[in-house]
Formats: structure tokens, C-alpha cells, sequence
């Protein structure tokens, strides 16, 4: 990614953020946080990676609104920071927490497992 990818991308990561703060009224949106952005080379798309708190269903329904709210962060975008084309806005869900909460659980466990049987030995002895 090229400099001038990773400065639009900051900035629209910025600005969809704080559009989602201050004017973005749909109650289906529930509480979202973008977590990243990846701009096309020729600038003209981007897709924001965005972590949505609840359920799934919850978080399907905030993507989708989202989604269908594509034009009008479209139109944002451009006129808020200035841009030479107004880039084409999808999301998708970041399931990267998820993740890594169950890459954390699956350690844990293991790491219990270890010191059960190495206090079960213990007491062979």
C-alpha cells in the first residue's frame, strides 16, 4: 500500500468514525467501532472493517443498515474531506476480537489442563 493509500485510509477511517458519533441516526446501527479502512490503489473504493457489539443477528442488522447507508457516507466522504472522486463505501464485519478471545480461551484452557496434571503428578510422587 502505497503512502497516499495509508494517509486517505487514516482519514476516512477518521471521518467515518465521527460521522457515525455525531449524524448517523439509525437505530438498527447499534454500537460500532471502525477499526479499519482499505482503500483501492485508484482511490475510488474503500472498504471500513468495523467491530460491532452484540449478537450476531445484531451484529448482521448494523452491518446491513450500514451497507444501506453506503451513499450517504459516499457523499460525506467527498465533501468532507475534499476528495477528487467520492470513493464507493462497503463494510464488512472485523472478527479479529473474536478471534483472538477465542485463541485467549483455548490457551487458558490448555494452560489449566498443564497445571492440573502436573499437580496430579506431583502428588504421585
Amino acid at each position: 500500500m502505497s503512502t497516499r493509500q495509508d494517509k486517505v485510509s487514516d482519514l476516512i477511517r477518521t471521518e467515518v468514525s465521527r460521522l457515525l458519533l455525531r449524524d448517523v441516526r439509525d437505530p438498527r446501527i447499534g454500537f460500532v467501532t471502525v477499526t479499519g479502512a482499505t482503500v483501492s490503489p485508484d482511490l475510488r473504493s474503500v472498504l471500513l472493517h468495523v467491530s460491532v457489539l452484540g449478537d450476531l443477528p445484531a451484529r448482521e442488522a448494523s452491518l446491513k443498515a450500514l451497507n444501506s447507508a453506503a451513499g450517504f457516507f459516499r457523499r460525506a466522504l467527498f465533501h468532507n474531506l475534499r476528495l477528487r472522486h467520492a470513493p464507493a463505501v462497503s463494510f464488512r464485519l472485523d472478527d479479529s476480537l473474536d478471534r483472538g478471545e477465542r485463541i485467549e480461551r483455548t490457551i487458558r484452557a490448555i494452560h489449566d489442563q498443564e497445571q492440573s496434571r502436573s499437580g496430579d503428578a506431583g502428588e504421585e510422587e
